[in-house]
């Protein structure tokens, strides 16, 4: 029987591991909304839309068997649609505002 210290090393670089696909993921995530950050400016869409990050957090929501909780899936993906948000307004050539509400 392998001892507690192996165990907690294997789970570790199992660890490290997954941290490298989802830095990945996050990666293409922003690439991606960045690429709409360009269209939305060509249509004249405003970066943030409320409704359309309420119905992404939902949506994940439903999808979400746990362990995760609910609190804690909602500050996740509000961070990383944050940060693409203000990705794309700094993209569009504007400086993030300091409106609070502009970047949430």
């Amino acid at each position: 029987m392998k001892n507690l210290s192996q165990k907690l090393k294997e789970k570790r670089k199992r660890i490290d591991r997954i941290d490298r696909k989802l830095l990945t993921l996050l990666n293409e995530r922003l690439r991606v909304a960045l690429k709409a950050g360009r269209i939305k400016k060509k249509m004249g869409e405003k970066i943030y839309t409320p409704e359309r990050e309420k119905e992404v957090l939902r949506r994940l929501s439903l999808k979400n068997k746990g362990p995760l909780e609910e609190r804690d899936l909602q500050n996740i993906f509000g961070t990383v649609m944050r940060v693409c948000r203000g990705a794309q307004i700094k993209q569009g050539g504007r400086k993030r505002s300091r409106n609070p509400s502009l970047l949430r």
